[in-house]
């Protein structure tokens, strides 16, 4: 059954991500719902509490759940990524280095490496999260988050590489900033990155 986080909000428990995307494609689709937003694990969605009982809306989000049969979908579009890596651009690259024992060169070497999934979009606007990080290259979070970080940013944490589409607050470990136009308003879509995609990135 959901899980009911707020007078008008519940939550379903996901495995993974992109089942997080599908799931929340597939409720939105109904029309039903005020708001439906993907996480890594979960589903939140929030409903009219004074029009719909929520013992009601639970009712229909647990049949929509057991209805949706989840299919893993096959590799999404590739998109490459210029990273300036270090100096002014990256300035937690030395640090992260000196943590994990390798050099600079060999981070650049690791990062820009494999394709990476899009898991999700989110935490401020166009800010993606992008799993797969490799085992030597992980490092937790920063112990004091920064009050700015610059768009295009391209920051590390735990095990996941994160792109600031916006500038905006921020914990995780800079490494490096793109050029890439993350965001631009006038395209039909505005931020460049989506759930699903595949990231490569490239030193610059």
């Amino acid at each position: 059954m959901p899980d009911r986080i707020a007078d008008d909000q519940f939550s379903l428990q996901v495995e993974s991500p992109v089942h997080a995307q599908a799931l929340a494609d597939y409720i939105r689709d109904t029309g039903d719902w005020l708001d439906v937003v993907p996480g890594i694990a979960s589903v939140v969605v929030r409903f009219d509490a004074s029009r719909v009982d929520g013992a009601d809306a639970s009712r229909v989000l647990a049949s929509i759940n057991n209805d949706f049969s989840f299919v893993a979908p096959t590799d999404g579009p590739v998109i490459e990524i210029p990273v300036s890596y270090g100096g002014d651009d990256g300035p937690d690259l030395a640090d992260v280095c000196a943590a994990v024992g390798i050099s600079t060169a060999d981070f650049v070497e690791l990062h820009t490496s494999p394709e990476y999934p899009v898991e999700m979009v989110g935490f401020t606007p166009g800010f993606a999260f992008i799993g797969g990080l490799q085992e030597e290259l992980r490092v937790p979070r920063r112990s004091e988050p920064r009050q700015s970080v610059p768009s295009g940013s391209v920051a590390i944490a735990d095990s996941r590489t994160g792109l600031y589409a916006m500038s905006s607050p921020g914990g995780w470990n800079i490494v490096g900033r793109t050029s890439a136009p993350l965001f631009d308003p006038h395209r039909d879509e505005p931020f460049l990155v989506s759930p699903g995609m595949r990231v490569r990135f490239t030193a610059s």
